[in-house]
Parts: C-alpha cells; sequence; structure tokens
C-alpha cells in the first residue's frame, strides 16, 4: 500500500509539472488582444483630431491591445448608449472623452455601469470630478490642470504686450487710443467646462499682474455679457464661441459690424482654443487685418492648443501665439494606463512618475507656450 500511495503522489506531481502556470499577460495574449474602446465627445474637434491620430499612432506599439474608437456626435445619450453596447459586447476598458461636462450626473452613470461589469475606465482631456473618480477603484482621468492654460496664455500676452519693438517704455504700440488700456474680446469655449472657465479667467488677470503699472487688459465693448459666472471683471465678458472656429468668425463678423479695429474699440483677441482664434482672424482677414502680408494692419490674437494649423498662422504672421496641450503626451499616457490593464493591473499602477494629483486617480498632462 505504501508503495502504491509513493507510486500515486509521483504520478500526480508529474502530471502538475506538465500543466503551465499563465501570468494574466500570457493569458490574455493566448486568447488575443484585448479589446479596448475609445469614446469621443465629438469627431469635430481640431485639437481631439490630434489627440486620436496620437492615440492610433500609439497604438501600433501595443499589439496586445485592439482599440476601436467611436464618434458620439455631441450626444451625452448617444454616448452613454455605447459604452453600455460595449461593455454588453465584452470590452475590457472604456476611454471616455465624456461629452457633458460641468456635471457629475453623466460621468458617473457612465462609472457606475463599468464598475458593476468590473470594466475599467479611463476618462480623458474633459474634466470629471474627484468624486467621480473615487468612485471606482479602478478609474482614472487623463487631462490637463484646467487653470495652466489660462496662466500661461496670459504670460504669452504680457511677454509679447511688453517686448522692446511693442513697448516703448510708456506706450504701447497697440493700445491704439493710447489710454493705457488693451481692449480685448475673449472667445470663450463651452459653458460649464473647466478648462473654458480657467482660461477666461486666469489669461486676463496673470496677464495684468505681469503688466501691472505698464498696461492693463480691459473687456472690449464688442463683448456680450453674463451673470452665469462671478462678477469679477473678466469671466462674464465674452462671445461664447464654443469651441467652434466657425461660430467664432460669425461672432467677429458681427462684432466689426459695429466695433472698429483701428480706433482701439477691439485692441487684442484671446480665445480658449486655437479654432475659435483661427475664426476671429478669418472675419477679420475680410477687413484686411492679420493677413500676413507687409503693411496689412494687424490685432494681436492668442488661442490654446497649438494646433497645425494655428502654428502655420503663427509662422505665417496671422496669428500671434499659442499654449502647447500635449496630444501626444496625452495619448501616450493613456496607453501607458491601458497596457497596465492588459498586464492584468489596476489601470492606476506605475504612476509614480507622472504628475499625479493628490489623494485621487488623475494625472496631469504640462502645457508649454509657443510664440
Amino acid at each position: 500500500m505504501k508503495k502504491f500511495a509513493f507510486v500515486a503522489v509521483l504520478i500526480a506531481s508529474m502530471v502538475m509539472a506538465a500543466v503551465p502556470v499563465f501570468s494574466s499577460a500570457q493569458a490574455q495574449a493566448a486568447s488575443g488582444p484585448m479589446q479596448v474602446d475609445v469614446f469621443w465627445y465629438t469627431f469635430g474637434d481640431t485639437f481631439l483630431a490630434s489627440v486620436r491620430n496620437a492615440m492610433i499612432e500609439e497604438a501600433k506599439a501595443y499589439p496586445q491591445l485592439k482599440v476601436t474608437h467611436y464618434d458620439c456626435n455631441s450626444t451625452q445619450a448617444t454616448q452613454t448608449q455605447m459604452v453600455q453596447t460595449a461593455i454588453n459586447q465584452g470590452t475590457k476598458l472604456l476611454v471616455v472623452n465624456i461629452v457633458t461636462t460641468g456635471s457629475e450626473e453623466a460621468a458617473q452613470t457612465i462609472v457606475d455601469m463599468a464598475k458593476q461589469a468590473n470594466v475599467p475606465i479611463i476618462f480623458f482631456n474633459r474634466e470629471v470630478s474627484d468624486n467621480v473618480i473615487k468612485s471606482y477603484a479602478n478609474a482614472a482621468f487623463v487631462g490637463t490642470d484646467a487653470d495652466e492654460a489660462g496662466y500661461m496664455e496670459g504670460q504669452a500676452v504680457a511677454n509679447f504686450l511688453l517686448k522692446p519693438e511693442n513697448w516703448n517704455g510708456t506706450r504701447s504700440k497697440f493700445d491704439l487710443n493710447g489710454d493705457g488700456n488693451i481692449n480685448y474680446i475673449m472667445f470663450r469655449g463651452e459653458h460649464g467646462n473647466a478648462e473654458a472657465f480657467g482660461r477666461t479667467k486666469y489669461s486676463v488677470q496673470e496677464a495684468n499682474r505681469l503688466l501691472a503699472g505698464k498696461l492693463k487688459l480691459t473687456p472690449s465693448p464688442a463683448n456680450q455679457t453674463s451673470r452665469q459666472y462671478e462678477d469679477d471683471g473678466i469671466s462674464n465678458y465674452f462671445l461664447y464661441g464654443n469651441w467652434s472656429a466657425t461660430e467664432a468668425a460669425n461672432l467677429m463678423r458681427t462684432a466689426l459690424s459695429a466695433f472698429s479695429l483701428t480706433t482701439g474699440e477691439i485692441e487684442l483677441i484671446i480665445a480658449n482654443n486655437d479654432d475659435q482664434a483661427l475664426g476671429a482672424i478669418e472675419a477679420m482677414n475680410e477687413q484686411g487685418f492679420n493677413t500676413g502680408r507687409a503693411g496689412a494692419g494687424y490685432i494681436p490674437v492668442f488661442g490654446v492648443d497649438a494646433t497645425t494649423v494655428a502654428q502655420e498662422a503663427i509662422r505665417s504672421g496671422k496669428m500671434t501665439g499659442t499654449v502647447l496641450q500635449d496630444a501626444v503626451g496625452m495619448a501616450k499616457t493613456v496607453f501607458a494606463l491601458a497596457k497596465n490593464v492588459a498586464d492584468g493591473q489596476n489601470v492606476f499602477a506605475n504612476t509614480s512618475n507622472y504628475n499625479v494629483d493628490k489623494g485621487v486617480n488623475k494625472i496631469r498632462v504640462p502645457y508649454a507656450i509657443v510664440q
């Protein structure tokens, strides 16, 4: 009996040794690429198109991932339904550029769906609240500091106005009526969007801090006013272009029908993004301004995103400056988190080298000034 038992144990151990032990990553590789579904609030946004192109390029380095992109056509109900369908079809990772910002409800609904299905989720670019991210241990956000772009845009404006060729020590060449103020039009992005608010408020606030004792940015009478925001002399004065070049161009044409580019009523353009800046330039081109030609009239124009079109406009003398929102950096960060999931780890693993918010799974990709 002892001999029989010994043989049985020996056979069992041999069988166990013959059975391979797979890690979660090896198991994933054996079953094929991991499905990743990416939901864009719209395919029509110029900056987001650059992020999407960067993601498509970055995906080539991750054969373990199968990535599918969806256009939600700026409709939250469409996005929410698309996410549910992806979950039903067995997605392994959700990557969401939320349609509705400024409210927790839409993002929380999607997180709850992901949590119930035990599917990790990465929000990106359009801010969702800390509470939403904290509600699910396998949720994360990749974006920017909503206020940083505003501060940098303000720095770019002040640096330009104080260049020796633009400032003689007592007066700016762009202070057309000589009153010590630079009358600006602000083109604002989406209501309720944290980036839009930060860029609207802090671009002017920071520029005025740096210009103190020399010049002051003041809202042009061409701006409209709103009571949606705090009465700080900045945030309630803007034209609502809603990120769109077309809308900004139409608003600028309307402004130019009542206000002048030569008498000091409009002396500067600040836009929350490059598309709106380029729309304003399009309208001014029709009056011979900012054409890039020698001797043409010129109003300084600043944006955010550093899109390819905006950078070309700066090189050709039509636009003044922009702030780089790093599309490639955002794409690389999202894929680094996706790799965590493919490797069987928490979505927010291995992030100690990133700019991470304290106490919440959020990564901030830095901006940079381009002039």
